[in-house]
C-alpha cells in the first residue's frame, strides 16, 4: 500500500470513528436525559434541578480542561479547548446575563419536551427550530428567504402537524415546551453573535460565562416552581449511587456534545455535519421505537419522515446558498478593482453582473 492510499485510508476512518461518536454521544445524551427525567422512583421528578446540575458540571469541566490543554502545539485537538483557566469576571456576567436568560430558557424548555414525549416524537415536538429561526432572521436582521428555502420549511410544518394528530401518546404540554424550546434556540444563535465581542470572542468563555450565570439563575427558579419540596421528598436517592451516576453521565455526555460537534465539522464540513445530524434523527427515532415500546400509527411514522425529510433537504439547499453567496462576493472583488481603473473589462464584468 503506497503512502498517498494508506493516508486516504487513515482519513476515511477518522472521520468514521468522528460521525459515529456525534451519533453515539448524541443519541445517549438524549435517551439519559429522557431516564433521569421520567424513571419513576428511580430519580428525582425535577427537571430544573437536573438541568441546573448539568450547567455546573459543565462550568466545572471548562474550567479544569483551562489547565489540560495549556501548551497545546499543532494540529492537536486540544488546540479547540479552553486555552486558559477562565475567570468570572461581574461586568461581563452582566454584559452576557442576556443571553444566559435565553440560554436557560433554552436548555430548561428542551428537557421539559423530554419530560413529558416520547423519544420517538422529541424531534417532531422540536422541530420548528428551522422554522423560527428565518422568522427571527427576517424579523431581527431583515435577512429574507429564498422560496426553496420556504419549501422546505413548508415540508417539516406539515411533518409537524401530521406527526402530532399521529402521535399515541401525545403531550399537549410536552409539545408546547417543544416549541418553546425552538424559539429559544433560534434566539440563542441569534443573540449569541452579539455577545461575542464582550468575551474576545472565544467560545469557551461564552460557555463558562453561560453555564455559570445558569447555575445562578437556576436557583430561584426551582424555589419558585417547588422543586425544593421534591428535593426533599426525594432527599433519599441522593445516596443512591445509581442516581448520581446517571447525573453525571448526562452531565458529561451534554458537555462531550459540544466536542463531537466541532470534531465532525473539522474532520467533514458543516454541509456534512447537518446531513450527520439528520440521519442521527433516524437512527435515535428507530432506537426509540425498539427500546422504549412505543406505540406508532402511519400518520404519526409519516410525520416523522417528513420532519427528518423537510429538515435534511433545508440543509441542503441552505450550505448552496451560502456557497453560491460566499463565491459571488469573492468574484465580485476584480469587478470592484476593475471599475476603479476605468479598463472596459471592468465595464463587461458589471454589465455580467446585473
Amino acid at each position: 500500500m503506497t503512502d498517498s492510499s494508506s493516508s486516504a485510508w487513515a482519513k476515511k476512518v477518522k472521520i468514521g470513528l468522528v460521525v459515529m461518536a456525534y451519533f453515539v454521544v448524541s443519541i445517549a445524551l438524549v435517551f439519559s436525559n429522557k431516564v433521569l427525567l421520567s424513571s419513576e422512583g428511580a430519580t428525582i421528578p425535577a427537571p430544573l434541578f437536573v438541568t441546573w446540575f448539568q450547567c455546573v458540571l459543565t462550568a466545572v469541566i471548562i474550567w479544569i480542561l483551562g489547565y489540560v490543554a495549556q501548551g497545546a502545539e499543532g494540529d492537536s485537538f486540544l488546540k479547540e479547548l479552553p486555552s486558559k483557566r477562565p475567570e468570572y469576571n461581574l461586568t461581563v456576567a452582566r454584559g452576557v446575563l442576556p443571553l444566559s436568560c435565553i440560554f436557560v430558557c433554552m436548555i430548561a424548555f428542551n428537557n421539559l419536551c423530554l419530560k413529558y414525549v416520547e423519544v420517538s416524537f422529541y424531534n417532531v415536538a422540536r422541530s420548528l427550530s428551522i422554522v423560527f429561526n428565518v422568522m427571527f432572521t427576517y424579523l431581527l436582521l431583515g435577512e429574507r428567504t429564498s422560496a426553496k428555502t420556504c419549501g422546505c420549511l413548508l415540508i417539516v410544518i406539515v411533518g409537524f402537524f401530521v406527526g402530532s394528530d399521529g402521535e399515541v401518546n401525545f403531550s399537549l404540554m410536552g409539545t408546547f415546551f417543544g416549541v418553546l424550546s425552538s424559539v429559544f434556540v433560534c434566539l440563542n444563535a441569534i443573540y449569541t453573535s452579539k455577545v461575542m465581542p464582550l468575551v474576545d470572542k472565544d467560545k469557551w468563555k461564552l460557555a463558562y460565562y453561560n453555564n455559570v450565570n445558569a447555575s445562578i439563575l437556576f436557583v430561584p427558579f426551582m424555589f419558585i416552581f417547588g422543586e425544593h419540596e421534591k428535593l426533599i421528598e426525594y432527599s433519599y436517592l441522593f445516596y443512591s449511587g445509581y442516581f448520581w451516576s446517571m447525573m453525571f453521565v448526562a452531565g458529561v455526555l451534554g458537555f462531550l456534545i459540544g466536542i463531537v460537534t466541532v470534531m465532525q465539522i473539522q474532520a467533514t464540513s458543516p454541509l456534512t455535519h447537518n446531513i450527520s445530524g439528520t440521519a442521527k434523527a433516524c437512527v435515535q427515532t428507530v432506537l426509540a421505537y425498539v427500546i422504549w415500546q412505543n406505540d406508532s400509527t402511519i400518520k404519526g411514522n409519516i410525520g416523522v419522515a417528513l420532519v427528518i425529510a423537510g429538515s435534511g433537504i433545508y440543509a441542503y439547499v441552505r450550505m448552496r446558498e451560502m456557497d453560491a453567496a460566499a463565491s459571488s462576493k469573492v468574484q465580485y472583488q476584480p469587478v470592484q478593482t476593475a471599475e476603479k481603473t476605468g479598463s472596459p473589462s471592468g465595464v463587461e464584468l458589471v454589465q455580467q453582473k446585473v
